[in-house]
């Protein structure tokens, strides 16, 4: 185990936890709980989004794809960056303006039902589920490799430690948690590229000239295909995370920690140009990890390639270096878990239990309580599942939390706002089409089967897409499509319409 290590990761714990006692002194309300009472300003909501939208597989997958299968790699930066165009210009405003504390909220601004809430707190909890596996998969490996603990025990305290922070903290602690993460982690990354960029001269030209030579891949490291063969799921990949962050909830329930949605907008141009900045990075961190401490190592390390930047800084930078980048992707990891279990609980607490079970009449006491021990159950079952999924890349698993995101709830977001037929059918039909075809496909994808033993299970899979978003996200829209042709439309479906679509855009009540 290393001295310098275990000291870096201790005081991120300390630090993360003196965080946790402040914001819990601030936490008294289900509002402080859910949004933070809404009071972050645009910077700090924007800092906040980056450090929720950085996570473990930005950091850490991208960089081993990169790595390992040079071009194609590199998909995931693009696709997490485009995304937020989309998030920008169709998803922020309208969000803030319709809802209040979920996504859920939004939704049932227009239809005002029970089932709808429940379907969404499925999908809000099942997304989110997802997403988490992959940050725990990731802390497991890192901290195996730097202090030297069993994978099982590294993901058992990585999900302590973020269940602490919601239970006690809520949104208080999990903003600030990521707004601190999101600095160390972009002065991490320019740090290590910086320390790339000099072994290449400070030369592009020079770094991709001897990128040809520097992997076994040789000239074919630069060229797409190394990895998606198939065109159909390369088209699939990018579908799912250019449509997909639109539809994840931590990422969604962020726009309700502002006070208007013109700080929602302008926290979204500033999470941009930081995302946007740390992707170009993460050039630098694959390139480096492949030509200075190549394929074999990084393999050796982590089946999934999941510690190429770690190995990149202990390569350049000796062991403190390497303790250093580590720490960082540490807190990256504790401040991602920590949005995803919030808005988890947050649907399971104000949608599920608040709206459904209790009728709107639980008090914000209860609220609370029931958003608690939805942490705790939600942080259970995504540890349990990340225990079965240790060999996979965490840019991997991300890449099929996209998925669901755009197939279960990007085309009911859509509807919502912008079709004046859509219903509540369609709706429910929409959000379970989606959710349910995506799940159903990466079941039998080369994802979970493999002949090799290189997946979760040993055996055949039924499909040879590996990402289901080309057909699944169509299935969503296809199913609010005829969940609302083949149902009837209530009498005041048009006015109901016109006064969402004036409040989306405007933020005026009718």
């Amino acid at each position: 185990m290393s001295t310098t290590a275990f000291i870096l990761f201790l005081a991120i714990v300390m630090l993360t936890m003196v965080i946790t006692y402040i914001a819990a002194k601030k936490t008294r309300s289900a509002a402080d709980f859910y949004t933070a009472g809404g009071g972050l300003k645009g910077w700090q909501n924007g800092l906040a989004i980056a450090g929720d939208y950085m996570s473990a597989a930005s950091f850490l997958g991208i960089a081993g794809s990169i790595a390992l299968v040079g071009f194609d790699g590199f998909f995931y930066s693009i696709g997490f960056l485009v995304a937020y165009l989309v998030v920008l210009y169709l998803v922020a405003e309208p969000l803030r303006n319709l809802g209040k504390f979920t996504l859920a909220d939004m939704i049932a601004a227009r239809f005002n039902n029970m089932k709808i809430r429940g379907v969404a707190a499925l999908n809000t909890v099942t997304i989110s589920t997802f997403y988490m596996i992959a940050q725990l998969v990731g802390a497991g490996a890192l901290i195996k490799l730097l202090l030297g603990i069993d994978y099982v025990w590294a993901v058992l305290i990585v999900g302590c430690l973020m269940t602490l922070y919601v239970v006690f903290g809520g949104m208080h602690a999990t903003s600030w948690v990521q707004i601190i993460k999101a600095i160390l982690l972009m002065g991490g990354t320019f740090l290590l590229s910086i320390f790339v960029f000099s072994k290449f001269n400070f030369s592009l030209t020079g770094m991709f000239e001897q990128m040809k030579t520097a992997t076994p891949l040789g000239e074919a490291f630069l060229n797409p295909g190394n990895k998606y063969t198939n065109p159909l799921d390369t088209l699939s990949l990018n579908l799912g995370l250019v449509l997909g962050t639109a539809g994840l909830p931590h990422i969604l329930i962020r726009f309700f920690t502002v006070k208007d949605a013109p700080t929602a907008r302008s926290s979204v141009v500033y999470a941009t140009w930081i995302i946007g900045l740390f992707y170009i990075l993460t050039i630098f961190l694959g390139f480096g990890a492949a030509a200075f401490v190549g394929t074999d190592a990084i393999l050796a390390a982590d089946k999934g390639g999941n510690m190429a930047a770690p190995l990149l800084a202990q390569a350049l930078g000796g062991d403190f270096f390497f303790a250093l980048i580590s720490a960082v992707a540490f807190a990256t990891i504790l401040a991602v878990v920590t949005g995803l279990v919030l808005s988890a609980a947050s649907a399971f607490a104000h949608d599920f239990y608040n709206h459904i079970v209790r009728k709107g009449k639980a008090n914000e006491r209860e609220q609370m309580k029931a958003a608690r021990f939805a942490s705790i159950g939600v942080s259970v079952l995504s540890i349990a599942l990340a225990l079965l999924a240790s060999k996979l890349n965490v840019a991997f698993l991300v890449g099929l939390a996209f998925a669901v995101a755009a197939s279960a709830n990007l085309p009911v977001i859509l509807f919502t706002i912008f079709w004046r037929r859509f219903n509540t059918a369609g709706a429910i039909s929409g959000m379970l089409t989606g959710l349910l075809s995506a799940i159903a496909l990466v079941a039998v994808s080369p994802s979970i089967w493999d002949p090799a033993g290189k997946a979760i299970f040993i055996g055949e899979p039924l499909i040879t897409l590996t990402n289901p978003g080309i057909i699944s996200i169509p299935l969503g829209f296809i199913g609010a499509w005829i969940g609302t042709i083949v149902s009837s439309r209530s009498k005041d479906a048009d006015a109901k319409f016109d006064e969402v679509l004036v409040k989306a855009n405007t933020g005026i009540h009718m």
